[in-house]
């Protein structure tokens, strides 16, 4: 058993696909077109960390319910846990990329950790090894 997705709720899909591809390294694995339950067209969007298992569904959001959560499905909180290989690397890379870190690195008993926002406004922790 395991878990295969999660939803990421977004304005726009492609800003969304620019930023988990082109700037996280994310894989795009599907982005296809789709209907909503009610027959409304939609796309079935799909990214994953590279071999990673687990992806997110960036699903646009449909109606005020759905765009009231955008960049705040955890209520404020770190909600997705991002783990790379060697941390300064990636914080660099993503640093040089324009991702926004709303914390500076820091070591803690579970390795580096930083904080950063996606497109949305969700708050992620890229984690790393201990310094």
């Amino acid at each position: 058993m395991y878990l295969e997705l999660v939803t990421i709720v977004v304005e726009e899909y492609d800003p969304a696909i620019e930023f988990f591809v082109a700037v996280l390294g994310f894989d795009l694995i599907e982005d296809v077109p789709s209907l909503t339950n009610d027959g409304r067209p939609k796309r079935w969007v799909v990214v994953r960390p590279p071999g990673a298992q687990t992806g997110i569904v960036l699903a646009r959001a449909d109606g005020e319910r759905q765009a009231a959560v955008v960049g705040s499905q955890a209520a404020g909180r770190v909600g997705f846990f991002l783990r790379v290989d060697d941390f300064q690397s990636e914080y660099a890379r993503l640093v040089a990329a324009g991702v926004e870190f709303v914390t500076q690195p820091r070591s803690e008993p579970y390795g580096c950790v930083a904080v950063f926002v996606d497109i949305a406004g969700n708050r992620w922790d890229l984690l790393g090894g201990p310094a």
